[in-house]
C-alpha cells in the first residue's frame, strides 16, 4: 500500500467513521497535547481525558487521589488542582498519580477521533517521535487539528505540516489525500525558515493571541520547544486512558 496521509483542520470538518482502520494523531498545541506530554513525562501513570467538568468530578469516585487539571475558556476550572500550563504538571505534583483532564478544545478532538485504530497524541515537544512512529505507514495516517472554539488554528496547523514534511522526507512517495494536507505543508514551508519567523507563527496564532491576552505567553514559548521528549502517548479507548 502507498502510504497516504489526511490533514483534518477541524474536527467538524470529518466524521468519526472517516478515521476508521486509521491511525490519528491528536493535535492540540495550546495547549492539551502539550500538557499530556508534561505530565506523562513527569511521572503520571495515566491521563484520563473528560469531555465535561462533570464527567471530571464524577471520576473522583474511581480515582480518589487523582490530580484534575485543565482549563475552559484558557483559564483554571474552579476546584481544579491545575489548569492547562504544561510547566504546571512536575513529579513532585503528578508522580504516580492518574490526572483527570478535561480542556476547551482537545479532548473533544480525541474523542471525535474514537473510530481510528490507533490514537496518538502529537505535539512539538514530541515531534521527531511521532515522524518515527508514524514511519512504518501501515495504516493511512489521519493528523487531527483542534482548532480554537471551533475555528482552524494555525499552531496545530504549523505541527500538522511538519509532520507531514518530516514524511515526505523518509517517503518521497507519500500521498497527500486531500488539500488540507498540502496546506499544512505549505504553511509549514512558509513559517519555518528561521526559528524567529516560527516562533512568530505561534505567537500570531489564533491560540497564541488568546494566550497572550491571557498573560500565558510562557505556555506558547513552552509549546514551541521541539523534541523535548522521545515519547509517543497513546490512547486507549477500552480504557480510555492515555499512557506511554
Amino acid at each position: 500500500m502507498n502510504p497516504h496521509i489526511h490533514v483534518h483542520l477541524l474536527p467538524a470538518l470529518f466524521a468519526p467513521e472517516d478515521l476508521l482502520g486509521g491511525t490519528a494523531v491528536i493535535i492540540d498545541i495550546l495547549r492539551a497535547t502539550t500538557t499530556i506530554c508534561h505530565a506523562l513525562d513527569a511521572g503520571a501513570t495515566q491521563v484520563i481525558p473528560c469531555l465535561t467538568i462533570d464527567e471530571t468530578h464524577e471520576l473522583t469516585s474511581d480515582y480518589p487521589d487523582a490530580i484534575l487539571g485543565g482549563e475552559r475558556g484558557g483559564e483554571k476550572i474552579d476546584g481544579f488542582d491545575l489548569s492547562n500550563t504544561p510547566t504546571e504538571y512536575t513529579p513532585s505534583v503528578v508522580a504516580g498519580k492518574t490526572v483527570l483532564f478535561t480542556t476547551t478544545n482537545g479532548t473533544k478532538a480525541l474523542h471525535h477521533s474514537h473510530h481510528a485504530e490507533e490514537v496518538l497524541i502529537g505535539a512539538f515537544v514530541n515531534l521527531t517521535a511521532i515522524i518515527v512512529c508514524l514511519s512504518d505507514l501501515q495504516r493511512p495516517i489521519h493528523l487531527v487539528c483542534a482548532g480554537t472554539n471551533g475555528e482552524i488554528s494555525n499552531e496545530d496547523v504549523l505541527f500538522a505540516g511538519a509532520v507531514t514534511s518530516g514524511l515526505l522526507e523518509k517517503y518521497p512517495n507519500l500521498e497527500l489525500q486531500n488539500d488540507s494536507a498540502r496546506l499544512a505543508l505549505d504553511f509549514w514551508r512558509l513559517n519555518s525558515q528561521n526559528e524567529a519567523q516560527f516562533r512568530q507563527s505561534m505567537l500570531d496564532s489564533q491560540g497564541g493571541r488568546n494566550l497572550q491576552k491571557l498573560g500565558l505567553t510562557a505556555d506558547i514559548e513552552r509549546a514551541g520547544e521541539r523534541d523535548l521528549f522521545d515519547f509517543v502517548p497513546k490512547w486507549n479507548k477500552q480504557t480510555n486512558a492515555i499512557t506511554i
